[in-house]
């Protein structure tokens, strides 16, 4: 008996044209049956916005011979909630993968990142999720480094499993870095230091356009920062619990005091 191949959800921020999801896809379709449902424009820094005021729309495109995809008007989020509910009705996908995007989702930025935001959908659905970013802003990224670990990782996930309400960050070095291995590592305590620069429209009308910095507070050999920074895979098991459990204990100490 044929063993049934499985199905890949494939998603991403940057947009359904991005070079990412097209690397992203093409490893996946060596594992399964792929389908892409990804925005129609780039979405990045969305976090895990959904639209609740407009339509969303959901088209079918011929981008890739041979590949059943789907534009979407909305989030990245949107996107993984269409899937399901429209395309995989009757069965969820075996498995969801988001990206490959163009540039980083390690430490803090797992909150901001569109790409991450997708592949949390995609295991609060109970989906086995992962998300994959590469050291590269760039249109033009060379993801020919990262491709054996695309399919490696996604092979693992589809073999393994997940623990429930977990998924994984995955973040590559840039190509100039050889890559030495992966590492399995928790998320670095970092975060960005915001600076607002003021300008003036041509109408005379103030603007603030942000920018800012990265500071890596936490200096651990065992974050994802620091494998990034030495030329290793990063692999972090990331949980949607956002619930700080040490702290329930310390809290039911507290007397709250409900007198005017």
């Amino acid at each position: 008996m044929t063993k049934k191949k499985p199905t890949i959800l494939v998603v991403n921020d940057d947009g359904i044209t991005a070079p990412g999801i097209k690397v992203l896809l093409e490893e996946m379709q060596k594992l399964g049956n792929v389908v892409v449902v990804a925005p129609d424009a780039p979405q990045s820094g969305m976090g895990h916005a959904i639209s609740i005021s407009k339509p969303l729309r959901l088209d079918k495109v011929d981008i890739y011979k041979g590949v059943e995809m789907y534009k979407c008007s909305g989030t990245p989020v949107d996107c993984v909630k269409l899937a399901v509910d429209r395309i995989f009705s009757d069965i969820k996908p075996d498995l969801c993968v988001s990206g490959v995007n163009h540039g980083l989702n390690y430490s803090i930025n797992v909150l901001y990142s569109g790409t991450m935001s997708a592949a949390v959908e995609g295991a609060i659905e109970g989906i086995p999720s992962i998300g994959f970013s590469l050291d590269d802003f760039s249109h033009s990224a060379d993801f020919s480094h990262i491709r054996s670990y695309l399919f490696s990782i996604a092979s693992q996930v589809l073999q393994n499993g997940l623990p429930k309400g977990t998924l994984l960050n995955v973040n590559f070095p840039h190509i100039e870095k050889e890559i030495k291995g992966i590492k399995i590592c928790r998320q670095a305590n970092g975060h960005w230091v915001e600076e607002f620069e003021q300008r003036t429209d041509p109408y005379k009308r103030e603007y603030f356009w942000m920018t800012g910095r990265y500071e890596w507070v936490d200096r651990g050999e065992d974050t994802d920062v620091f494998a990034i920074n030495h030329g290793y895979v990063s692999i972090v098991p990331t949980q949607f619990d956002m619930t700080a459990h040490h702290a329930i204990q310390e809290m039911n100490s507290w007397s709250f005091d409900l007198t005017d």
